[in-house]
């Protein structure tokens, strides 16, 4: 049996807004989501992988509207597009991740440079 989750309990799980949630739902980068008696809608376990997997794709800089028709391809079952997008997609977070390697290396460098200069200063002691 599938899970089903309040929206309270999946944005808890997905670290997401409701009205973010709400907003993907009537945007249609969700399916459309179940209402229990009391009117409350009712989440499952697809609702939350898609979260998840979209808040990565955002983080990583993927556009929204990308995301959706990332989606409308995959209910469409049209898997070279969807292929095509990811691939295009993956290579746009290596360069992400070369770009922020070299700031991390720089960032360590000028820290190294900060702690000889407060060694030298006598604020690097212990």
């Amino acid at each position: 049996m599938d899970s089903t989750f309040s929206i309270a309990e999946i944005s808890e799980k997905s670290g997401l807004s409701y009205d973010t949630i709400r907003y993907y739902v009537k945007i249609g980068l969700l399916p459309p989501t179940k209402r229990k008696e009391n009117g409350q809608r009712e989440y499952g376990t697809i609702h939350l992988e898609r979260l998840i997997f979209i808040s990565h794709l955002k983080r990583t800089g993927m556009p929204l509207r990308e995301i959706k028709r990332y989606m409308t391809m995959a209910s469409a079952q049209n898997y070279e597009s969807c292929y095509d997008l990811l691939y295009k997609h993956k290579h746009e977070i290596e360069s992400q991740m070369v770009e922020i390697k070299a700031t991390l290396e720089l960032v360590n460098y000028k820290l190294d440079h900060f702690k000889d200069l407060m060694k030298k200063s006598g604020l690097g002691e212990e």
